[in-house]
């Protein structure tokens, strides 16, 4: 098995949520569902959260020394799409993680991307 980062983005997650209403809401924890579902079957989730509004970001810039690196207030960088979350999974090959992030809620995009072993023990 191999880990795959499923990153979920989207223009104005955070507005649309708040708009899209009880029903909304559910038909995306519908698709939440199906999708733990799958990957119990397909895979293993190793982890995952939703993330707070990126108002709440810090971001530690580039410095020489820890102890005087830059921290600036918000996101990264300025983008229209918004990180709402994501889901650390482990699955047989990209194929298979490529399907499995096809479950999450369509108003997402989800950026697959391939871990590397970088050699870190876990913790």
């Amino acid at each position: 098995m191999s880990r795959y980062l499923l990153l979920l983005t989207e223009p104005d997650h955070f507005a649309k949520w708040d708009a899209a209403g009880d029903a909304g809401q559910e038909r995306a924890f519908a698709a939440f569902r199906a999708f733990h579902a799958a990957v119990r079957e397909r895979g293993a989730i190793v982890g995952g959260e939703a993330l707070a509004h990126p108002a709440t970001a810090r971001t530690v810039r580039p410095g020489d020394d820890p102890a005087t690196r830059p921290v600036t207030e918000g996101p990264y960088v300025e983008t229209v799409e918004q990180l709402g979350g994501f889901y650390l999974v482990e699955a047989p090959d990209l194929a298979t993680a490529v399907d499995l992030a096809a479950l999450l809620p369509a108003e997402y995009d989800v950026e697959v991307r391939a871990c590397l072993d970088a050699g870190v023990p876990d913790a």
